[in-house]
């Protein structure tokens, strides 16, 4: 992968937040359904009954009773990832705000295909130990996800060297790979893909929930493939130089590493698919390997086939 030095970033696609940031949010813990332990590992956060539930996290011990929106720690992106910056992209910030502009250049191209009006950009945030959001509040814990209430991406970038050291998914595009998975769910929600899916069974091999997540993996390979034609903030520079099949590979290798019955396996129990939420490895390694083969979103269909 060689990202372009040359490339305009557009800074109002992501925030950094900083550390204990807040934001918009109420007041209960998110509850996130799946594989590594109290957090689901890279999904779709639906606050659902959080308050019958009991919730996950409390405000004061997350952020040390700071319960303001400000930006602790957190900088300036337009001036930190500027071009005047020679070392900008060395920041896994700004690299990461490059793979958001990539991934939302594509989908303003590819939304459209998929019968709707045009797509709606959204911002991803930066944060880290914990965030407030539309869904709840979060710590890192939860793993990279996003919120369907205010229509957001969260990412605490420290999930990278778990990614890397506990899952060993250490190559560099595994990155990219877990933002569009993201995006993939932003696509969902403009569509009612999510509310769907959100009527039906949560957890399972062929649940609603399943679907979701391999859909999102799905959408992720239909952007690599189309990658290097993303622009930059000019529309005429390429944001990536290039990308190579071993970068492909680092992706799916990320994919197999979250599948639920190697995390289940990983944490020591016995693989359980009555608590699938995400997809096996096979799964979500062969769904990403679908988009990417096609590289069309409309061959993402994971709730018209019972081939899962």
């Amino acid at each position: 992968m060689e990202l372009n030095e040359r490339a305009e970033l557009d800074t109002s696609q992501a925030n950094d937040l900083g550390r204990g940031s807040g934001g918009s949010g109420g007041g209960f813990g998110i509850p996130i359904p799946g594989g590594g332990g109290r957090g689901g590992i890279i999904g779709i956060v639906v606050a659902v009954l959080v308050a019958l539930l009991g919730g996950g996290f409390g405000l004061n011990a997350m952020t040390n009773g700071d319960e303001g929106g400000g930006q602790a720690g957190g900088a300036d992106l337009e001036q930190l990832c500027s071009t005047a910056n020679p070392d900008r992209l060395d920041d896994a910030r700004c690299r990461n705000l490059l793979y958001v502009n990539s991934i939302q250049d594509y989908w303003k191209k590819a939304y459209p295909e998929l019968g709707r009006s045009d797509y709606e950009v959204t911002t991803t945030n930066f944060f880290q130990a914990a965030v407030n959001t539309g869904c709840g509040q979060a710590d890192s814990g939860v793993g990279p996800f996003y919120c369907p209430a205010d229509r957001k991406v969260y990412i605490d970038l420290s999930f990278y060297d778990e990614l890397a050291s506990r899952f060993g998914a250490k190559g560099e595009f595994a990155q990219p790979y877990v933002l569009a998975h993201e995006y993939g769910h932003h696509v969902q929600n403009l569509l009612g893909t999510n509310a769907k899916a959100g009527q039906g069974d949560q957890s399972g091999p062929r649940s609603a929930s399943v679907r979701l997540e391999l859909q999102a993996d799905c959408y992720a390979g239909a952007w690599a493939r189309n990658a290097t034609e993303s622009k930059d903030k000019t529309g005429q520079q390429p944001l990536f130089k290039s990308i190579t099949e071993a970068d492909i590979s680092q992706a799916i290798d990320a994919a197999e590493a979250i599948g639920d019955d190697s995390i289940q396996e990983r944490s020591g129990g016995r693989v359980n698919p009555d608590q699938f939420t995400h997809g096996t490895s096979e799964q979500r390694k062969r769904w990403f390997n679908q988009g990417y083969d096609r590289g069309d979103p409309k061959t993402c269909d994971t709730f018209g086939t019972d081939q899962l």
